[in-house]
């Protein structure tokens, strides 16, 4: 029995720093854990989330949006059929009509230089409504009651 541990001993031994050795030198994976997957996996799927959310909520307002234009259009429309709306005043004013000095404000399709919008919404954002509105009559000459009413949709 001696013999066996005096030569057993020392070959398991051996095995074991066999064993410890071959496990130290193994390539590591180093892929992601877990933990680290589920985290990446909930991101994307919160991004994904947030994007059909922002997307349903821009579908949403267009079509309200929509809907208030036109039925603002029918109330006018209903109020004083000869009234026009902003657009239909603002393009009497495009660059083929308009006074000296204004050409640009206006472009063709009615609609108002996308510069002077940028600003004219700046101030509506900042509370200068007042201000907006002086601008807009300035830049475009239309009567007050239509800048009011454009500048109250921004």
């Amino acid at each position: 029995m001696g013999d066996v541990l005096l030569v057993g001993f020392p070959a398991l031994v051996l095995l074991a720093v066999l064993w410890a050795v071959s496990a130290a030198l193994k390539p590591r994976d180093h892929g992601l854990s877990d933990a680290e997957r589920y985290q990446r996996e909930l991101a994307a799927r919160s991004a994904a989330h947030q994007a059909a959310q922002t997307q349903a909520a821009l579908a949403a307002r267009a079509k309200m949006e929509a809907s208030t234009r036109h039925r603002d259009a029918e109330q006018r429309h209903q109020q004083n059929p000869q009234a026009h709306s902003v657009s239909g005043q603002l393009a009497a004013f495009a660059p083929g009509g308009t006074p000296s000095g204004h050409q640009g404000n206006i472009l063709p399709n009615g609609q108002l230089n996308p510069q002077l919008a940028l600003q004219l919404r700046a101030m509506v954002r900042s509370g200068q409504k007042v201000q907006a509105v002086k601008l807009l009559r300035q830049a475009t000459h239309v009567d007050l009651s239509t800048a009011k009413n454009y500048i109250d949709r921004l």
